[in-house]
């Protein structure tokens, strides 16, 4: 029964006898991750009413592009759609981080108007805990790590590297 549960999942038997991961399958798992991952923050940051400002609009725009790309890769990944990807998922790492330190900000700025007195680990801790989540941001920066492990070591990307290899030795 084990065996083949780990047969099918293409998990080693034994660190002996390692089977080949499914790369395919383990790509297309990331990049349906990715396209619904987006979907789902997308729809909620539109729920809640998160378009208030340009900087609150970032999110929704790359998350919007995230479908697009994810799903124009998820038909047929070619080179120039998976360096769009890469692109697009180094920005979401980016706005990710930013967020986070925009969720802290607000709530710190909002935490002194309301107790100026307070500082220190009291401050950190009301900081954290307050009407903006913090951390929620850190999600954009988490579907982009998982587009970027979709992209390493793509197929598409290795075409066009052989074929630059090929040219340079028949020059």
């Amino acid at each position: 029964m084990v065996l083949s549960i780990s047969r099918t999942l293409m998990v080693p038997s034994s660190a002996t006898a390692p089977e080949a991961a499914p790369l395919p399958v383990i790509r297309t798992m990331l990049l349906w991750a990715l396209v619904l991952g987006s979907v789902g923050m997308l729809t909620e940051l539109m729920l809640i009413g998160h378009r208030e400002s340009t900087a609150q609009f970032v999110p929704l725009a790359l998350l919007g592009v995230s479908v697009g790309v994810g799903a124009m890769n998820l038909r047929a990944p070619v080179t120039s759609s998976v360096r769009l990807l890469q692109v697009l998922m180094v920005l979401l790492i980016g706005s990710g981080v930013l967020g986070v330190g925009l969720h802290y900000h607000g709530n710190e700025e909002f935490e002194i108007e309301m107790y100026p007195s307070l500082s220190g680990l009291a401050l950190v801790k009301e900081t954290l805990t307050g009407a903006t989540p913090v951390l929620a941001p850190g999600s954009m920066s988490l579907l982009g790590v998982i587009g970027l492990a979709f992209t390493y070591r793509h197929p598409a990307l290795r075409a066009r590297a052989d074929l630059a290899q090929s040219q340079e030795k028949q020059s």
